[in-house]
Order: C-alpha cells, then structure tokens, then sequence
C-alpha cells in the first residue's frame, strides 16, 4: 500500500484552472470545474475529487463532451422545467440546472429542474450545496451506466445513482447527505487501484457476478447494491426522475465515462430547491434545526470518546484539516497528473508538501 502525498490547496487549484484552460474552457467554467473538484477532495470525497481528471480531460480535449455548453430550456410550466445540456460538462451543466431551481424556489417556494444529454457531474453534494448557500432546502441526482447487480444476479440493470439532500442549519456547515445506490462509489475501486489495496467482499463483483477482492476486477464487473433491494429500488427511482422524465437516456442508453470515452454519457440530472421560509421565518427554521442537530449530538455512544456526527460534520472536519495540512494523493495519480498537465503545455506542476 503506498502512501498518500500532501499538496498545497492553492497549488492545486491554480494547476487545474491552468490544465482545464487548456482543454479550451472559458476562465470561468475552468475556474468552476477545478473548484467543484478542490471542494470534494477537501470534504474528503477522495473518489470524485482529482481522481477524475485525467478522464475529464481526455474527453474535453478530444471534443467528446463540451468545455462550453450552450445550456438551453425546452419545456416547462410553473416551477418545473427541463433542460438540454448540450452535451456539457456535468458541472457546467448541473450548476446551471440548481441555480434556475434556485430561481424558480424563490419565485414560487419550490423549484425542480430535469436535465438531459449531459455527462458526469462529480460529486452531487455540490449542488445540493448550492441550495443551501442560498438558504434553500436542495436535492440533487443523476442517472448513470448501468452497474449495479442484484446479489445473485449476473447483469446489471440500473445505475448505482446518488443523490444528495442539503439543509441549511445554524452550525457551520448544512446538514448533507450524499449517497450512491451501491455500497460504495465506483471511484473508491479506482482509489484503491492507485493506492494497490484490496476491497472488501461486499463492494463488487467480477463480470459474472462473483464477489471480488480485486478493485480492477470489481470496476470491470459490477457494484452491489446497498442495502439489497431498498437500494436497487431507489436507484430506480433516480432513473426515472432523471432520464425518463426528463425526455432523456436512461438504463442503457446512457454510456459510461470509462467504458465508453469516445461517446457522449448523456446521463440526466434532476435538481430541486425548496424554500424552508414558506413554513416558517427564517429565525424559526434555524431554531427547530439547532434542536434537531442538538438531539443527535446528545445521542448516547456505547464506545467512550465517540460522538454522533451529523451528517455533513465529518465533510467540514475534513475540509477545516485538508485547508491547513493540504490534499492527499496517491503517488501514482501524482506522476499521471504531472504527465497530463505537461502533454497539455500547463507551465506549473504539482509539487507535493509532505508525506501523509
């Protein structure tokens, strides 16, 4: 198992700026895209964080999916609408589907937004948390390839599919939960690939539905489903609100980033902002949200020293250390990083800080 290597946030952030630029983004989608990643990797999102960018890049560079999309609405009535994504890149793409559900909430106390023909957004919680920077309730998912199997089965039928939920509180952070349908995001199989680890049993199987140890093996064949069939049902149900209502692709008319990385993913997204003030002021929401994190916190731990986290807590820890200390990387994405950015003319490398 190698060890993770330590680099500086702003190094980071000016490298990917620098490498997104040279893919042909516009200074401020560059800007957005290397931020959606920073972000994730501080919260500790390692799966969705950098870990990402050497497929980002070979699909943007070879003008497979767009730098710089022309978002446009197709239909909508009242406080839904759906979106054409122009093929874009999913952060471009998703930013602009939260920020009108933002609008819409604020025009009318609840706002959604369909998306289609658009491609891997990252990390859902990041527009969740558009929301709640706004002082809105917000929910957002996407569909994606098919790969998660029903224990016992031998092919995939639905997408591992996350969503995530925000709520504005009076901590520091919002209350965020972000999950994916399957026990674990595939990204954590191409982590533990860079750092040579085992996973556990549980996590994937081999392309006949065979549990797996191997992480190569396990992102070749098939993601199990958290929680049987509670998980594989709700996957379905990101499905539907994201590729069938929307007009767009879904089950197996959406292609996989990896699997297929001269093909658009046409994955859709669906975002929904609500606005808490319509039931109660501001002051009051607060307040009944102080409560219920205060009700948590008291939860009593059967281990000495342990406490219950609310969901977000752990993400903001991260972010507050990550900020001081820097964001860990395996070695070898290192090396593939430095190769990219120098394949792409980017003048700056990543110099790492120390060891982890």
């Amino acid at each position: 198992m190698s060890q993770d290597i330590l680099i500086p946030v702003d190094t980071l952030r000016h490298f990917l700026v620098d490498l997104f630029g040279a893919t042909g983004m516009t200074g401020e989608n560059a800007a957005y895209s290397a931020e959606c990643l920073i972000l994730t990797n501080l919260w500790g999102i390692d799966s969705h964080g950098v870990l990402r960018v050497p497929i980002y890049v070979q699909r943007l560079a070879g003008k497979i999916v767009k730098a710089n999309p022309s978002v446009t609405r197709i239909a909508g009535k009242h406080a839904f609408e759906v979106l054409d994504g122009d093929n874009g890149m999913g952060f471009i793409v998703g930013r602009e589907a939260m920020t009108r559900a933002i609008d819409l909430a604020k025009a009318h106390g609840i706002g959604a937004v369909s998306v289609r023909s658009s491609n891997h957004f990252g990390a859902a919680s990041l527009f969740a948390r558009m929301a709640t920077d706004a002082g809105l309730v917000g929910i957002a998912m996407t569909n994606v390839i098919p790969n998660l199997v029903v224990p016992g089965g031998s092919k995939p039928i639905t997408g591992n599919n996350p969503i995530a939920f925000g709520v504005p509180s009076a901590e520091p952070f919002p209350f965020m939960l972000d999950i994916s349908m399957s026990s674990v995001a595939g990204g954590k199989l191409l982590l533990a690939s860079k750092k040579h680890e085992k996973i556990p049993l549980d996590w994937a199987t081999d392309n006949h539905g065979h549990y797996t140890d191997d992480p190569d093996i396990g992102f070749k064949g098939f993601l199990l489903p958290v929680g049987g069939h509670k998980g594989f049902g709700l996957s379905l149900v990101v499905d539907i609100l994201s590729g069938v209502v929307s007009g767009g692709a879904f089950q197996f008319g959406i292609n996989g980033m990896y699997k297929a990385p001269d093909a658009p993913s046409d994955t859709g997204h669906t975002m929904i902002a609500l606005d808490p003030e319509i039931a109660l002021d501001h002051d009051e929401f607060l307040g009944r949200m102080r409560n219920f994190y205060a009700t948590l916190k008291a939860s009593p731990m059967w281990e000495g020293g342990r406490e219950m986290l609310m969901p977000g807590e752990l993400e903001y820890r991260s972010q507050l250390r990550r900020e001081r200390e820097g964001i860990p990387c395996p070695p070898d994405l290192l090396a593939e990083l430095n190769a990219l950015g120098r394949a792409h003319g980017v003048a700056t490398s990543l110099t790492p800080l120390a060891v982890a």
